[in-house]
């Protein structure tokens, strides 16, 4: 059985991380009688730990706002992910504009860590590659990301000044649905409220944002991802591609995610065509993409290794004869 010093250190982390806890559940989590937690909180308190408590039907515990931590204490497993969790973000390119605050992090972590524990995690680390560089995106700056996450979770307005890939810069009122992170980016959602219309915006081409009084409310329908996805794949680009591929869904997707191209039934699967279920039969699909530049697709054709017809545009055939006759040639040793 725990030692009542375990006991009231678990009790400290419980309340570190963040709000209102109940007696109740407090009693449950660490095994004790309610009054029992009282003395334990009495000895937080006697420790100089500034604990509150909450009154009310729904009250308990709490710390007081604005209370520095005292040391981590991080067991093995903790630690561990902890640091990987930092190095994954950094490589994601999901960092915040200050890039060194991953890195001053760490070295933070590692710092307060038993010197056993801090040579076996720098061991993983030095052994660990990966199989793509990290990310070289542009991060958001971390203030308009909290504040814009803020106003996410409260259904605030809030009042951004943006400049889009022309480099044309305006100040928007915006109704956040939601935060999402996608390819290495981070995204916002929501209805942009003076021209009435659903918008993607990148959070790192957001200079400040300001939350707004009033609040609004979410829309059904599809989440925050499911927007943002549906978006690229039908925003306005140079060129509108018109595909017709014989495959699964599944196959398709595999070269053509949501993200890049909407799909169609083009021609119902036909009886015995496949396993019965969604996007299980092969059969003729209508692929739709729009994109800046036309020489990625074929390669991704000659990689999905399906029949296909291109209906539009007409350059892209001449791409795609292009690319098959230099395979062909480099196949002959030409």
């Amino acid at each position: 059985m725990p030692r009542p010093t375990g006991r009231v250190l678990t009790l400290l982390e419980l309340l570190q991380s963040g709000g209102t806890r109940t007696v109740a559940e407090l009693a449950d989590r660490l095994g004790v009688q309610g009054r029992t937690v009282r003395r334990y909180v009495d000895q937080l308190i006697d420790l100089d730990v500034p604990v509150e408590s909450v009154r009310g039907r729904y009250g308990g515990y709490r710390l007081a706002p604005g209370y520095r931590l005292p040391p981590l204490m991080l067991g093995d497993d903790e630690a561990l992910a902890v640091l990987l969790g930092l190095v994954a973000g950094r490589r994601a390119g999901l960092t915040t504009a200050q890039r060194t605050a991953g890195e001053t992090a760490s070295a933070k972590i590692r710092r307060v860590l038993p010197r056993h524990l801090a040579r076996r995690l720098d061991a993983l680390l030095e052994s660990l590659a990966f199989t793509e560089q990290p990310g070289e995106s542009d991060s958001p700056d971390g203030g308009v990301l909290l504040t814009v996450a803020d106003a996410v979770r409260h259904r605030r307005p809030v009042s951004i000044r943006y400049t889009d890939r022309d480099g044309r810069r305006s100040d928007r009122t915006l109704h956040a649905y939601g935060i999402v992170t996608h390819a290495g980016r981070w995204y916002v959602t929501g209805k942009d409220a003076r021209i009435g219309e659903d918008r993607t915006f990148r959070l790192d081409r957001i200079a400040d944002a300001r939350t707004l009084p009033g609040s609004f409310e979410a829309p059904e329908g599809p989440g925050p991802a499911e927007r943002v996805l549906s978006g690229f794949a039908t925003a306005g680009y140079r060129h509108e591609v018109t595909l017709r591929i014989h495959g699964t869904v599944e196959q398709v997707r595999a070269r053509f995610p949501a993200a890049v191209a909407s799909l169609e039934e083009h021609e119902p699967a036909a009886v015995g065509d496949g396993a019965v279920g969604d996007g299980a039969a092969e059969r003729w699909l209508r692929v739709e993409l729009r994109a800046e530049r036309l020489d990625w697709v074929p390669p991704a054709l000659a990689a999905l290794d399906r029949p296909f017809v291109v209906e539009r545009p007409g350059e892209l055939r001449d791409l795609v004869v292009e690319f098959a006759d230099r395979l062909a040639s480099r196949a002959r040793g030409a």
